[in-house]
């Protein structure tokens, strides 16, 4: 759970990077801040998803009270001594017999079915839960989608004030002879492009925010502060143990090869059936009491290959459980490194690598209007700083969506789907 919350804490934007709404048209009234935890909030109580979980799970509650309910009884009607053509009156030596039968089941049938259909319904419930974490993951990489694109957005808009301060010295040089005619069309072509960059920008951060909306079908009426974006603090939370959801999903199949293995033995144990009836003479008009039963002879098949399956099958589930969390384990340390890396890295960049560049665009700015630099420096010094940029922009994207995937590793999620069953 702490590692899904730390992407809230804010901390100051780097110097030369502003917020990527204040681009955005202001609104009359302030719109509400968005954090992860409340989009994730939102986006567990909407899941579409959980009307046929419901259901699924009401219809495996339906297989357990029918997995307990006894064998119906059979009731059976014969008639004997029939007359053959020719042979006399059509009831003259005719028997009547009506019987009751009833299984009784001697191996623990019942209880072995009711059994497996409560695993079954275990089942069932955990793999709901599974895909309810999947989902909210995908809905945290949506809200990282929207701090990208929103940072991308900013870098865009610094590209374009760049371009905007060359053409301008550069309109100023050409009108003075200082510069050639082409200096001013690449300047102008710089300043194009720059300007179509941005509209990308702008309209892949509306598509991010329209897809985050969409987790919870409702509309873009939320801010998300951007320093969100610069927040490394995930990096430093303590990573839980692999979540518990994943590991019951093969818990469930566990116990239900298990308990296909007690249906199996149960199976083994040959039922044995009960007869009564009365039988009535139409000859004599006599009524007498009938008895009887059978059971099957286990001659040939003592069911031991089913139980044997049944039984390997419970074998390699709980090996799968054990592969699986050996798996995940070392996926979420990796994680944990990677992260961890991905925040040195980022802040190396925000501490020292851009305030050298951005230094070096205004001293080499500064030396192109008294004239000591080129068309060409400007736009090399102009590059490497808007190349950090989106290096930065790079590695905290990366940072973020490591964190996502550890948060649904490690179950962090699990609160809200908890927060949205108890509604």
């Amino acid at each position: 759970m702490a590692s899904a919350l730390t992407l809230t804490a804010g901390l100051a934007l780097p110097s030369g990077i502003a917020l990527a709404q204040e681009a955005m048209p202001a609104a009359e009234t302030p719109l509400p801040t968005l954090t992860l935890p409340d989009a994730l909030a939102r986006a567990a109580r909407a899941d579409p998803a959980i009307a046929g979980s419901d259901a699924r799970a009401r219809a495996a509650e339906a297989g357990v009270r029918q997995a307990d309910v006894r064998t119906n009884p059979r009731l059976g009607v014969a008639v004997e001594n029939l007359p053959t053509i020719g042979g006399g009156g059509l009831i003259d030596r005719t028997e009547v017999r009506v019987t009751y039968s009833q299984e009784l089941e001697r191996g623990g049938d019942r209880v072995a079915r009711t059994g497996r259909a409560r695993s079954e319904a275990d089942l069932v419930a955990a793999e709901a839960r599974v895909k309810r974490l999947d989902r909210l993951e995908q809905a945290q990489i949506a809200y990282v989608d929207v701090l990208v694109a929103e940072a991308e957005f900013d870098v865009a808009r610094q590209r374009l004030a760049l371009a905007e301060r060359v053409q301008a010295e550069t309109e100023r040089r050409v009108a003075a002879a200082r510069d050639p005619l082409f200096a001013g069309s690449r300047a102008e072509a710089e300043l194009v492009q720059a300007q179509i960059d941005l509209d990308q920008a702008e309209t892949r951060l509306r598509v991010a925010r329209i897809a985050l909306a969409k987790f919870w079908d409702g509309t873009v009426d939320f801010f998300i502060p951007a320093d969100l974006f610069y927040d490394t603090s995930a990096s430093r939370a303590a990573v839980g143990e692999i979540a518990q959801a994943d590991l019951q999903v093969f818990d469930a199949r566990r116990d239900v090869a298990a308990a296909d293995a007690a249906v199996e033995r149960a199976a083994a144990v040959p039922n044995a059936t009960v007869d009564v009836g009365l039988r009535h003479d139409w000859d004599t008009g006599g009524v007498g009491l009938v008895v009887g039963g059978s059971i099957p002879l286990q001659r040939y098949d003592s069911n031991q290959g089913a139980i044997d399956r049944a039984e390997a099958l419970a074998t390699a589930a709980t090996a799968d459980r054990n592969a699986f969390r050996l798996e995940k384990d070392r996926e979420v340390a990796r994680l944990q490194v990677e992260i961890s890396s991905g925040a040195s890295e980022a802040r190396r960049l925000q501490e020292d690598a851009l305030p050298l560049a951005e230094r070096a665009v205004q001293e080499v700015e500064a030396g192109f209007a008294r004239g000591g630099f080129s068309y060409g420096d400007v736009v090399a010094a102009h590059r490497a700083l808007i190349d950090l940029r989106l290096r930065l922009v790079q590695v905290l994207s990366k940072l973020h969506r490591d964190v996502a995937r550890r948060d649904r590793l490690t179950g962090a999620h699990d609160p809200f789907i908890l927060q949205s069953e108890a509604r």
